[in-house]
């Protein structure tokens, strides 16, 4: 090792959290299939197995990411409106998640939670608890958001492919998806349909949740088997 690079390597010393933002950033700019342990040894400068001093294994490494990108979304702001909280919370993971591409799709691959993502959805009970709605409701509120949570959600088709409107013969025998594809507001970089406007539809949905939620809070909504 050169003097030069081994004064840069002592003004800099590697730690977890350098570890982690430094693979963070290299899966944002590669993409996650490209990221290695081998390659990100060698974006920092060090040897392979210097990194496992701070992550057991690409495993490990994966799990610490996710925290780190769940740290970045926003605190719960103040104010007596749940809805409005919880609604600025989740637009906050998204646009998190939108600048981490990648992110979702390892968040949906880890086998159980990790501590960050365990805090923050602790934290979004938190909110419906303190909006009022009760305990049994907020069960049933964090399964119906799932990953909305988070800022993501599963699109019922793979929207990958070129988009446009259906060819005579398909929109003869699927008339309806048809009609909608010609209703669909113009995104290029769509990912919920051609055409689709991302932002819009998780909004759209967002709001119809949490405007549902508020009506059976209001109603004194319970799963109890009713006598």
């Amino acid at each position: 090792m050169t003097r030069q690079k081994a004064a840069h390597t002592h003004r800099i010393p590697l730690n977890r959290d350098r570890v982690l933002r430094t693979a963070v950033a290299l899966a944002d700019a590669t993409g996650i299939d490209a990221l290695s342990m081998r390659r990100l040894a060698q974006e920092l400068d060090v040897v392979p197995m210097a990194l496992y001093k701070h992550v057991a294994n690409k495993e490990e490494l994966l799990d610490g990411m996710v925290d780190a990108v769940v740290g970045e979304i926003d605190p719960p702001a103040a104010g007596p409106d749940w809805q409005s909280v919880v609604r600025g919370r989740i637009l906050s993971a998204r646009r998190v998640l939108l600048r981490h591409p990648w992110a979702a799709r390892v968040i949906e691959s880890r086998t159980g939670p990790a501590p960050a993502v365990l805090a923050y959805l602790d934290s979004m009970a938190g909110s419906f608890r303190d909006g009022g709605l009760s305990a049994d409701l907020t069960h049933h509120v964090m399964h119906a958001m799932g990953s909305r949570l988070l800022g993501f959600s599963q699109e019922l088709f793979d929207t990958s492919g070129p988009s446009g409107p259906p060819s005579p013969e398909l929109a003869a025998r699927y008339p309806h998806i048809a009609e909608l594809a010609a209703t669909a507001a113009h995104d290029g970089g769509s990912t919920v349909g051609g055409g689709c406007d991302d932002q819009f539809e998780f909004e759209f949905a967002l709001d119809l949740l949490l405007d549902g939620f508020e009506s059976l809070r209001r109603q004194g909504w319970t799963s109890a088997p009713k006598a």
